[in-house]
């Protein structure tokens, strides 16, 4: 299975999807302790995340694959919501919570 393939299959196996820098209990750098803090704030649960620091190929191949050049990046349902700014923007006006009512 090609990258492009491999995240396609996490972003649509998976309600929620972090692609991150480090892992939520030891993120490495600032932007994706951020977004880990906002999902928890937000009550996520089940929230899959992927180190990219772990694996080159995903690294590159998840910006590819959303054509947003940085990285955290957040799936929500098989559908890319955006990185931290984002993220941030959508928390403070309430729409990020909604993503997570069930």
């Amino acid at each position: 299975m090609d990258t492009q393939e491999v995240i396609k299959q996490q972003v649509t196996e998976n309600p929620v999807v972090l692609y991150m820098k480090g892992t939520p209990e030891a993120p490495m750098c600032g932007f994706s302790a951020a977004a880990v803090q906002i999902l928890e704030a937000c009550g996520a649960d089940n929230v899959a995340t992927v180190n990219v620091l772990a694996d080159e190929n995903i690294r590159q191949g998840v910006k590819d694959f959303s054509q947003w050049p940085t990285v955290p990046q957040l799936y929500v349902q098989g559908e890319f919501v955006g990185g931290a700014d984002i993220m941030r923007e959508m928390y403070q006006s309430g729409e990020l919570q909604k993503l997570f009512q069930t």
